[in-house]
């Protein structure tokens, strides 16, 4: 199974990675970057703190949105029909910059602060 990398020092970030392991019930593993070997994966602290990751064993990862497609095929079954759409062309490309402006405005939403503000 995967792991999900998220910034633990972003209350926004934090809140979405307890939906999708409490209510979405995604199988994917949810580990604070900060706890994590990143060398063991290839990632820098720089890479993990502008997005999210989803790492395999296998080594494959997955970055931004698509991470969260990834987290959504491996919830609730009612649920992996998006995580599929999500991988679509089209709506990759959607999803990718949806993913891009939540995570540059992450402060602003809901339990977020100015911490989780991205540097500039």
């Amino acid at each position: 199974m995967g792991t999900f990398l998220y910034d633990d020092d972003c209350g926004f970030c934090k809140r979405a990675v307890a939906f999708a392991r409490d209510r979405l019930r995604s199988r994917t593993e949810f580990v604070a970057w900060q706890d994590f070997d990143l060398d063991s994966v290839g990632l820098t602290p720089e890479q993990t703190d502008e997005a999210a990751w989803v790492v395999y064993p296998d080594g494959r990862r997955f970055r931004g949105g698509d991470a969260v497609a990834e987290v959504l095929l491996h919830a609730r079954p009612l649920v992996r029909p998006v995580g599929r759409l999500m991988r679509l062309p089209l709506l990759r490309a959607i999803n990718r910059r949806a993913y891009h402006w939540v995570a540059a405005n992450r402060y602003r939403l809901p339990g977020g602060s100015a911490s989780c503000a991205l540097p500039s």
